[in-house]
């Protein structure tokens, strides 16, 4: 018989209807071309969902071979198939749980460390994966490269390999991000488009070996059909937007006394899972980040300004 894992992880995002969800850490503000994507979807959906042009076509955009996957969980599923089994992964303490998780399924063995780089380098060891969030979730803390070296010359000295997960950093203002032989970056769409549903982001690093392993059809032709349109906006949305978030971003951390260099903010609270609940009793969904090791805290995202003047007021009305 089959038994299931006993490991499970809580994800953001409203499970019913009618709840101003700000759970989920996504940019409000939708693609012009959105229905668009949906037409062009029903005209492709009695085919199979080949995307390598596709592919190469993101690939010219972005200025490096990326390989597209059904967002960044499946790049951690083909990161397990590759290289993680029966190795050690190293995993910053206060962080997104799916690593711990797809390491586990794989029988890998994982080691909890700081949430800073210079922390995290010194238990690296020699051969092992090292997974990093940045910015992190759910902290919204961005590392520049400067910060970033400590972490980064453990890993070349070490041998090992750092998966850097990199799915906020569209949030980011002025944002880089660093280059090397050891390096896997883990990119997606569907926070920046606001699209979580879609299922479409990108790895970047050893493209051949993700390729020979990843799944036929992946994405599927809504996939596809968002690919098509983005190729075409060439990333227009997202300089239209990202000025509007962190205009709010700013208001907000004036506001409610908060800090983060990404779209989503975490905030003490005493008893997150007692704040979501009466939260929730005035139609708001919150993040609880107890998954995340902060049984204190919740973390909730930037949304329009209408829907955060009703969070901030709210918020200051329970005491939060």
């Amino acid at each position: 018989m089959l038994e299931p894992l006993k490991f499970e992880t809580y994800h953001g995002g409203a499970r019913e209807e009618g709840l101003l969800d700000f759970s989920a850490s996504l940019n409000p503000y939708p693609p012009e071309w959105l229905g668009e994507v949906f037409e062009r979807a029903k005209e492709i959906s009695n085919r199979y969902p080949y995307y390598e042009a596709l592919e190469e076509g993101l690939s010219s955009l972005i200025g490096e071979d990326v390989t597209v996957t059904a967002g960044i969980t499946e790049a951690l599923y083909l990161l397990g198939v590759i290289v993680l089994k029966g190795k050690k992964v190293v995993i910053p303490e206060h962080t997104y749980g799916e690593y711990e998780r797809a390491a586990r399924v794989f029988g890998a063995s994982v080691v909890k460390g700081p949430n800073d780089p210079e922390g995290l380098s010194r238990i690296v060891e020699k051969g092992s994966i090292v997974f990093f969030c940045n910015p992190n979730n759910p902290d919204g803390r961005f590392y520049r490269e400067g910060e970033l070296k400590p972490l980064l010359d453990a890993v070349e000295e070490k041998n090992a390999l750092l998966v850097l997960d990199e799915a906020f950093i569209d949030f980011v203002q002025n944002p880089e991000s660093p280059d090397g032989e050891n390096i896997v970056k883990l990119r997606t769409f569907t926070k920046s488009y606001g699209l979580p549903g879609i299922r479409v982001g990108y790895l970047l690093g050893f493209p051949e070996a993700f390729r020979s392993v990843r799944m036929p059809w992946g994405i599927g032709s809504t996939g596809v059909a968002f690919l098509e349109f983005l190729l075409e906006d060439k990333f227009r949305h997202l300089k239209k937007t990202m000025p509007l978030i962190w205009k709010e971003k700013k208001r907000m951390e004036k506001a409610l006394g908060v800090k983060s260099d990404a779209n989503f903010f975490i905030k003490r609270v005493g008893d997150a899972r007692n704040a979501v609940e009466e939260l929730k009793k005035r139609d708001i969904l919150v993040r609880d980040c107890t998954s995340f090791g902060l049984p204190e805290y919740v973390r909730f995202s930037v949304r329009r300004p209408e829907e955060n003047d009703i969070l901030i007021e709210t918020l200051r009305e329970l005491g939060f």
